[in-house]
């Protein structure tokens, strides 16, 4: 019995694929050049904030900046009057303002139900600290991770008193937490690798306010708990070889992991299985950094060889690929490499990514579908 494909289906296949990665007609907007060329200003989170306008930056500055959205466009509108150009405008004068902090930064995140008003960020000394943007001070500090480095923090969706908090640590633990509380209080303690206390790299809670929160290890497992019971995971996600250093929820279904070997995967949540693989950028060693865009069902990542990759749900294969700055001409010269990106969420049919370089330099991205 054959069971290979009819030639016609095949062909199919492969215009539907075509197809996918002309969906869209994306393209660099705005450079924003770095006071450093050095690693000391490498852009470690990118965050949108809940009206997304305003774009927060951190890393290894021990600040964390940020930039008006609709300014940095306009800057580039009108610099190519209203042709679609590239803007080039240097970091003091694009950013409008900045919060210095005691220690390098990995994670950032708003807080739900704070008017845009406070946000929180994971550091390298091990301590998760929110910050005012009023005052642009911290108001408030946990610090039970031993001081071992903080991945990642995220908070529950469901907004107004309730929103609760989670972060992950080279301590090998997940720590969830209520920000009401006093730091000495703790929600619960998860350590999805045991006894190995493998880094947890990532934590994500579902978007869409479900009990779920997705982990990310360096045991090159992916985890899904669900909050009412953190004893065991309700799923293990695997097939990386490597360290597992980002997870993002597509939808209330879908979980995409990013992990140091090269490649991304689409899981289904009701059953752990691996719907698709994603290969073409460039990840064995660095945070490259994973972002979803959940209305159009993109994704970006960064990559080792200096480029941004953007791949479609429905295809393994990148559909648009954009390099940073030139690199060296010196092959193994140049070590620099993308290391953040981030969708803008809202739009259907025109949206937004923003992605930062191990340079410090900052990218703005802008697409819309094809007529």
């Amino acid at each position: 019995m054959n069971t290979l494909h009819p030639p016609h289906q095949e062909q199919e296949e492969e215009q539907e694929q075509e197809e996918a990665r002309y969906e869209w007609d994306l393209s660099l907007s705005t450079v924003v050049s770095s006071s450093s060329s050095s690693a000391s200003d490498v852009i470690g989170a990118i965050e949108f904030d809940p009206t997304d306008n305003i774009v927060a930056t951190a890393g290894i500055s021990r600040k964390i900046r940020f930039y008006g959205l609709p300014s940095l466009l306009r800057t580039s509108a009108a610099v190519s009057g209203g042709g679609g150009g590239v803007s080039f405008v240097d970091q003091a004068t694009a950013c409008e303002y900045y919060i210095c902090t005691p220690a390098k930064l990995s994670s950032l995140r708003w807080r739900p139900g704070s008017g845009g008003r406070v946000i929180g960020s994971g550091d390298y000394d091990g301590v998760v600290t929110e910050y005012d943007l009023e005052k642009r001070t911290p108001v408030f500090e946990r610090d039970e991770h031993g001081g071992r480095r903080v991945w990642s923090v995220d908070y529950t969706r469901n907004g107004g008193g309730s929103v609760v908090g989670a972060s992950g640590s080279d301590d090998g633990t997940m720590q969830v937490w209520d920000p009401r509380c006093p730091p000495e209080e703790s929600v619960g303690v998860v350590r999805p690798a045991g006894i190995c206390r493998s880094a947890v790299c990532c934590v994500e809670f579902d978007p869409s306010g479900g009990p779920a929160v997705a982990v990310g290890c360096a045991d090159r497992k992916g985890y899904v708990y669900d909050m009412r019971k953190l004893v065991d995971p309700a799923l293990t996600l695997e097939g990386h070889t490597k360290t597992v250093s980002y997870v993002r929820f597509l939808d209330g279904g879908t979980v995409v992991t990013a992990g140091t070997d090269g490649c991304l995967k689409l899981w289904s949540v009701e059953d752990g299985r691996v719907i698709r693989t994603y290969e073409g950028h460039v990840n064995n060693r660095n945070f490259v950094g994973l972002s979803v865009w959940r209305n159009g069902a993109l994704f970006g990542c960064g990559s080792e060889n200096n480029k941004v990759f953007v791949y479609d749900k429905r295809w393994g294969k990148p559909v648009w690929i954009d390099g940073f700055e030139p690199v060296g001409m010196n092959s193994g010269s140049d070590k620099r490499f993308v290391s953040s990106v981030c969708w803008r969420q809202s739009g259907v049919d025109q949206c937004t990514l923003v992605a930062g370089g191990s340079d410090g330099v900052l990218q703005v991205y802008v697409g819309k579908t094809k007529p």
